[in-house]
């Protein structure tokens, strides 16, 4: 990986100040760069020859990786280096890959100090470098750090990285990562002998909000449950102020917490977008409220260089979407593929950037422009036409995918104004984690079942098959719509523990169809 030639004994001649060298002297150090939802590897490779000085930087970098050539040229002096009066020419290994962002800085200042003979070669080859340099020598962490972290263990490398945020100690059970180096003359003379760890700690589980808040919503309490069980699409229907936004926060409490895997993959999203690790680094599942005037790309992802979108930031947790008819209906439908993929791919030029999805789409909406269609205290002042609009907005493909569709009303007044309170998060979790339990159980159970009948599957008792079919006949049910009734179904017996689906089960999961066919 690594070779010099001459030695050292070369390297006087090159702090002289000289221009002729009969022989080139090399390094190579180990970095890497973000694409889509991991890091790639890349070899920073030095030569030193007799030349106009100067620094060249070949590898398909692009102009923030260009820019290094000044940073490093800055921060070395600023740092009582010294540059030969050579020319420097730098290659990214392998060319074919494109090279984005200012992590560059830190590998390629590395590498050329070694190369030079000004910092011992002791361990280099086992570290991999990443961080932007300051014109004062200083180092900072970029974005993306976990995924670097975890390329890092793959490869049995140590992350040498700027001074930032720690990184988790989960992802780090079995490496060192140093996350102290705040300026390049301290932190590289001390990387042979001196190295640290920082971590975060694992927080506590905190969450302020509660279920028992909201009033006199329990037929829609008992649609979360639902959700929270199966993993389904949820969307509430009301006028303003009957609670739809605080039921849909609240959501979060009654999940079950992030398992390890979750927890790095969440964290491993969060850095990507350049989110403080503080915040993303919670038990507690993400919950996204991106505004109704997101762009396509703050939805889905994309940009330059491309970033996940709102719908990554939600893996393993919720989106939630208020005012769902206000959104764009070019950015609403191009949640279709992410929903059933769980992945989001964006094609560019230079390749497929991939990044993971699995959310859970909780979205709430006004029945009408207005809000107040079929409110029994106020007069909706909407056309047919406008409410026919209005409600197209969010697009029949859309709402097939949405299994839970439930009505919200104005809680009553009187219980509002005693303050009695419904439900709690802690009775609901109860519910719910006896559900996902028992489902676990009936799916080991019956996991030996080679069928694919969707009743047997289901376990669909025979009057529930002919309450369905007769149902889906009358509301002309598609493929896809038929089998989201009987997962809601299998759900709803699930919330009761019971093995079989029988036909309450079904008019029940019928009845959450409330805007679909």
């Amino acid at each position: 990986m690594v070779s010099t030639t001459p030695m050292y004994a070369t390297f006087p001649m090159l702090m002289c100040g000289m221009n002729k060298m009969a022989t080139q002297s090399r390094f190579a150090v180990h970095t890497a760069v973000i694409r889509g939802a991991e890091a790639l590897p890349v070899t920073v490779e030095v030569s030193l020859a007799a030349g106009i000085p100067g620094m060249t930087i070949v590898g398909m970098p692009d102009s923030a990786v260009l820019e290094a050539r000044p940073r490093v040229r800055c921060a070395c002096k600023a740092s009582a280096y010294e540059l030969p009066r050579l020319h420097i020419t730098v290659n990214l290994a392998p060319g074919e890959l494109k090279k984005r962002g200012s992590g560059l800085d830190l590998p390629i200042a590395v590498a050329t100090l070694a190369a030079t003979g000004q910092i011992p070669h002791t361990d280099l080859d086992n570290c991999l470098f990443v961080g932007e340099l300051a014109l004062d020598g200083g180092v900072a962490a970029v974005r993306g750090m976990v995924a670097y972290a975890l390329l890092a263990n793959e490869m049995g490398l140590e992350l040498i990285s700027g001074a930032g945020e720690a990184l988790p100690a989960n992802l780090a059970s079995h490496m060192k990562v140093l996350t102290s180096l705040n300026q390049l003359k301290q932190g590289v003379d001390r990387l042979a002998y001196d190295k640290q760890t920082q971590f975060l700690e694992t927080p506590k589980l905190s969450n302020s909000l509660d279920f028992a808040d909201v009033i006199d919503q329990e037929i829609a309490k008992r649609a979360f449950c639902l959700a929270a069980t199966g993993g389904h699409g949820l969307l509430m229907v009301g006028p303003p102020g009957a609670g739809k936004t605080m039921l849909a926060k609240r959501l979060p409490t009654i999940l079950p917490s992030l398992a390890a895997e979750e927890q790095t993959e969440v964290l491993l999203i969060h850095s990507l977008a350049g989110e403080p690790l503080a915040e993303g680094f919670q038990m507690i599942r993400p919950f996204r409220l991106p505004h109704h005037s997101i762009s396509y790309a703050g939805m889905v992802g994309g940009g330059r260089p491309v970033m996940p979108g709102e719908v990554s930031l939600a893996h393993h947790g919720i989106l939630f979407l208020d005012e769902l008819p206000e959104f764009a209906p070019a950015t609403l439908q191009a949640l279709r593929q992410p929903l059933e993929d769980k992945e989001v791919r964006i094609v560019r030029v230079d390749g497929i950037y991939r990044f993971p999805c699995a959310f859970q789409l909780v979205a709430a909406a006004n029945p009408c422009p207005c809000g107040y269609l079929g409110d029994l205290g106020h007069v909706c002042t909407c056309s047919p036409g406008q409410i026919t609009r209005y409600q197209g907005r969010i697009g029949g493909p859309l709402m097939d995918r949405i299994d839970l569709q439930v009505n919200v009303t104005r809680p009553k007044e009187s219980r509002v104004i005693q303050g009695e309170l419904g439900t709690s998060s802690t009775q609901m979790k109860e519910i719910v984690c006896q559900a996902r339990e028992f489902c676990a159980w009936r799916v080991a159970r019956n996991e030996k079942l080679h069928t694919s009948s969707l009743a047997e599957i289901a376990a669909l008792d025979l009057k529930a098959q002919n309450t369905l079919e007769d149902i889906a006949r009358r509301k002309s049910f598609g493929g896809r719509a038929i089998s989201r009734v009987v997962r809601v179904a299998r759900t709803i017996a699930d919330l009761d523990c019971r093995d079989e689906v029988n036909s309450t089960d079904i008019i029940e999961a019928c009845s959450y169809r409330t805007m679909s066919s």
